[in-house]
């Protein structure tokens, strides 16, 4: 579990990356364009979803930091949250997109609006805030693509300038 990953101050919702098992694993030979979602038995009988596929973007700013800077401490924050697809950037702002799996939309979005607080000091990031995000799920992100909208997809994947 990550660090202060309690939601909403319920521990009954620990947010958590986890790997794809049983639950993606039937929901992707179903077809992404399923409405077909997988459940599984809670500790207490209950019938809680399975976790989902969500992309992000996260969109920050601040004052203008030195290049050099920037694209290490970015790729620190790849080396240490590796589902990160790829990072644009420039002196006074950044982008970084990647794959979250969550329960729901609100899991997602919790875990990505820490993200750059939470890996600011290990990654030397510098003190922006987050002006943008974005969650959707993976259906989504798949029609979007198919009919020529919506965020491009992460090629080349990397740290990159804007």
């Amino acid at each position: 579990m990550r660090p202060g990953a309690a939601s909403r101050g319920s521990a009954e919702r620990a947010l958590t990356s986890v790997a794809a098992g049983e639950a993606y694993e039937s929901e992707a030979h179903a077809g992404h364009g399923s409405q077909a979602r997988a459940s599984v038995e809670g500790a207490e009988g209950e019938t809680v979803q399975a976790p989902r596929l969500w992309h992000v973007t996260l969109s920050v700013s601040g004052a203008e930091a030195p290049l050099k800077e920037l694209r290490r401490g970015l790729e620190q924050l790849a080396h240490d949250h590796p589902f990160l697809l790829t990072s644009r950037y420039a002196p006074d702002h950044a982008e970084i997109r990647y794959w979250e799996e969550a329960r729901d939309l609100h899991d997602a979005a919790a875990v990505a609006l820490r993200l750059w607080g939470e890996h600011r000091q290990s990654a030397q990031l510098p003190p922006w805030e987050i002006v943008g995000l974005e969650v959707i799920d993976r259906d989504t992100y798949h029609q979007r693509i198919a009919e020529g909208y919506g965020p491009l997809p992460a090629t080349p994947v990397g740290v990159h300038p804007f």
